[in-house]
């Protein structure tokens, strides 16, 4: 509980005591203890309805001591009585499980009990008539009395905890969310910059050994390098824009780029063969066009970096799915680390097929590296 909560609870209390106590004292004026009676059960049932929701166990059994001393006392009910209904109310809507079902069986034994009492207490006074139709009637009054006030307390505690298993759920929700956009910031930075670094270092490479030779194909190379170094930074920034700034995931590669990702491959001196047949039939959904360039992205990067210098693009658009195969001979130092199929690269290429519904496999044989994907073109993939 909060603080302000406690003292609301003690200053309600507090006053329940200032008018309860009058009234009890006036009910048996006359009676020998009757003001200490009433002291005594005032003081319970304020004293309970003060910690009804900081401790509702203790509530409860605050309010069956002023209860049972109101019965040894022979007092008839009166205002102080009351309390027990908040006391029931807070044991069902705020106690434990224990506590909970505690205040039910309170209600079924208050009921027998205040029966049980009202009818002894009539016989004494002698004017009130003890049938068993009498007896019936006060047994259903105090039950349903009782378990009104305990049934309102769990249909606050079923209210709350509904809230509270909603809320973990969004949070929930949101963390998986946020995940998952991390993971696909991490694997489009992964794309972006793998491809990026292996165009630069081919380059470099080849301007290296040209220098002397071609000085124009050396400053061509240097081109070559600072427009890609150029795109990878513009990416990169997107991505950590991205990162910052939830709202909105910018623009994303299409196949009309995939012409612009051939010529950086073709500039860093790979032999690149595109195969395109048949050709797509209408404009694919924007989820399989960026997965198919971002796994030709992927193919291509490990082609110029484990690559023997020539690659084999082959895309066949069907009416239901999109085949790709992406071959390339390996270099004899790149044959055994490829063969493994490991890394990020190929484990993101994995996802991005698997993203929309696809499967993809990559393996070297006979001193060549496959990759092969097929990706569902249905809307329902």
């Amino acid at each position: 509980m909060r603080r302000f909560q406690l003292i609301v609870d003690v200053v309600l209390a507090l006053g329940f005591a200032l008018v309860a106590l009058p009234y009890e004292v006036v009910t048996m004026v006359g009676r020998p203890y009757a003001d200490l009676s009433a002291v005594v059960l005032v003081l319970f049932m304020s004293a309970a309805l003060a910690v009804r929701r900081l401790s509702p166990g203790l509530a409860l059994g605050l309010a069956w001591a002023g209860a049972i001393a109101q019965m040894a006392a022979g007092r008839p009910p009166g205002f102080a009585d009351l309390a027990i209904f908040g006391v029931l109310y807070t044991t069902a809507a705020y106690g434990s499980r224990r506590v909970f079902w505690a205040g039910f069986v309170s209600c079924i034994v208050g009921a027998l009990a205040i029966t049980m009492y009202l009818v002894g207490w009539a016989l004494v006074q002698g004017g009130l008539s003890t049938n068993l139709p009498t007896a019936i009637f006060l047994l259903l009054a105090a039950l349903f009395a009782l378990g009104l006030a305990w049934t309102v307390g769990a249909l606050v505690r079923v209210a709350r905890r509904a809230r509270e298993n909603r809320r973990a759920q969004e949070a929930a929700e949101e963390q998986t969310v946020a995940e998952q956009e991390r993971t696909r910031i991490a694997r489009d930075m992964h794309d972006v910059v793998a491809h990026s670094l292996a165009v630069v270092i081919a380059q470099a490479d080849g301007a290296r050994y040209a220098a002397s030779a071609d000085p124009a194909a050396a400053t061509a190379a240097l081109g070559t390098i600072s427009t890609t170094a150029r795109e990878a930074l513009a990416d990169v920034r997107l991505l950590l824009t991205q990162l910052r700034h939830s709202q909105g995931e910018g623009p994303q590669p299409t196949l009309a780029d995939l012409e612009q990702l051939y010529g950086q491959v073709r500039a860093a001196g790979v032999d690149l063969r595109v195969d395109v047949d048949p050709m797509p039939q209408g404009e694919p959904s924007t989820s399989v066009q960026l997965a198919v360039y971002r796994i030709l992205q992927e193919a291509l990067t490990n082609a110029l970096r484990h690559g023997g210098g020539s690659v084999d693009v082959r895309l066949s658009w069907h009416a239901d799915a999109v085949d790709i195969s992406v071959r390339n001979p390996l270099a004899p130092a790149s044959a055994a680390q490829a063969a493994r199929a490991g890394g990020h690269g190929l484990i993101g290429m994995r996802e991005r097929a698997q993203l929309v519904g696809g499967t993809l496999d990559a393996g070297a044989a006979d001193g060549v590296f496959t990759v092969r994907a097929r990706l569902p073109l249905a809307d329902a993939a």
